[in-house]
């Protein structure tokens, strides 16, 4: 199976009433356990790479990755994604090397850093989809900030997102999908105990999809964090702080109201530098890097296939076949006619 239009599997996931896992990559280890996860659990999913990992990997590199991926794993429906396009060209770039969904972040500017106007966030939306429909591929757009950074990219603060707002959004730009800030932040440190309604407002997410209810809703960072990961990076010469991440059961009221596409970035860190210092610290003769990547991969596909189970995308990979990218573009143009 090729790779598939993120809007076929959010659409897929919205028939079905579950949702869809995104995790991030930078390296072949971790390509390589997610698509274990996926087959173990037999679920679509969607692999997202951040610019920061682009320049990591880079891209050549990177699409070669995903090429062996769907090559190995055919029974797996797999979307990959550009995770905080911080402009247009940014976006532009991705969907030519053949991402089949990009992020279009305008909640922030070109810097990824200063808070942007809801007009800026429109016209550059705007632009993004016009480019990628006419390809075939998604456009995930964002209205309101998150608190944290990832990959260097972020406000800090969180603005919530406005209900008004996020209707008016989506019927100017026409984005696939629109991530709703509602109180989660970026990386390890979201919460200092254990979030409440006060500080994660699902009923923001129920509002928002009560009022645009064909319109697939993302969460951002939305790691749990579980705490026995951070304690065994701790156990083997860590130093993370307690922390608190987004419980499971909050995305899973999510999915019920409208969310399909949950990012994971923090907690495969988690998993996969827990593996790795323990290795470190109780085989101190070891050298080979296979003898703590593999343990490494290992944990981080265990992490995800949880998570797989958690979000209720486990059992739906086999439920359809790959639209083309040809075909959605198609689509995309008949849409846009009939209107």
């Amino acid at each position: 199976m090729p790779l598939v239009s993120m809007r076929q599997l959010l659409d897929e996931a919205s028939r079905g009433g579950y949702g869809v896992g995104a995790f991030n990559v930078n390296n072949m280890e971790q390509i390589q356990a997610i698509m274990e996860a996926a087959r173990e659990t037999s679920s679509p999913v969607i692999i997202q790479a951040s610019r920061g990992a682009r320049s990591y990997t880079n891209d050549l590199f990177l699409w070669h990755l995903m090429q062996a991926a769907v090559e190995l794993y055919p029974e797996i429906p797999v979307a990959l994604h550009l995770d905080h396009g911080n402009e247009p060209e940014t976006c532009f770039s991705a969907i030519d090397l053949g991402f089949t969904s990009v992020m279009m972040d305008g909640s922030l500017e070109a810097d990824g850093k200063t808070p942007a106007s809801f007009e800026y966030n429109v016209a550059v939306s705007k632009k993004v989809v016009a480019y990628a429909h006419a390809r075939g591929a998604t456009v995930e757009g964002e209205l309101g900030t998150l608190g944290g950074i990832e990959d260097g990219h972020g406000f800090g603060e969180v603005h919530l997102t406005d209900p008004d707002e996020a209707v008016e959004f989506v019927q100017q730009t026409g984005v696939d999908a629109l991530a709703v800030a509602f109180g989660t932040s970026h990386g390890a440190y979201k919460f200092a105990q254990e979030p409440t309604g006060d500080v994660l407002k699902m009923d923001l997410i129920e509002e928002i999809h009560r009022r645009l209810p064909e319109t697939h809703l993302v969460m951002h960072g939305s790691s749990s964090v579980p705490p026995e990961l951070v304690a065994q990076v701790n156990q083997y010469g860590g130093a993370l702080k307690p922390a608190w991440g987004v419980p499971v059961k909050e995305i899973q009221l999510g999915i019920r109201h409208g969310v399909r596409k949950i990012n994971v970035d923090t907690d495969s860190r988690l998993a996969v530098t827990g593996a790795i210092r323990k290795v470190f610290a109780e085989s101190l003769e070891k050298f080979d890097p296979r003898d703590y990547l593999k343990p490494a991969r290992a944990a981080m596909q265990k992490l995800i296939a949880g998570r797989m189970r958690d979000f209720g995308q486990a059992g739906h990979a086999g439920d359809y076949e790959a639209i083309s990218l040809d075909e959605m573009r198609v689509g995309y143009a008949a849409a846009a006619a009939a209107v």
